[in-house]
């Protein structure tokens, strides 16, 4: 559900994950036409990575 916020509303999904300051900068890049294709890519780039810090922290507190 995440991925499909990151290609359609990317700014959006920078919201889901905690990040509002980064959220706000890719609302700004998303307003133009051209910068919507870079900030879709930004978001789901920064949504694996919240992922895998995600399966980082359970991997450390199972030890």
């Amino acid at each position: 559900m995440r991925l499909l916020i990151a290609l359609l509303l990317p700014w959006l999904a920078f919201f889901t994950i905690g990040r509002p300051i980064a959220g706000i900068i890719c609302l700004a890049l998303q307003l133009t036409l051209i910068g919507w294709v870079p900030a879709a890519i930004w978001a789901v780039y920064a949504l694996s990575q919240y992922k895998t810090d995600k399966k980082i922290e359970k991997a450390l507190q199972q030890r």
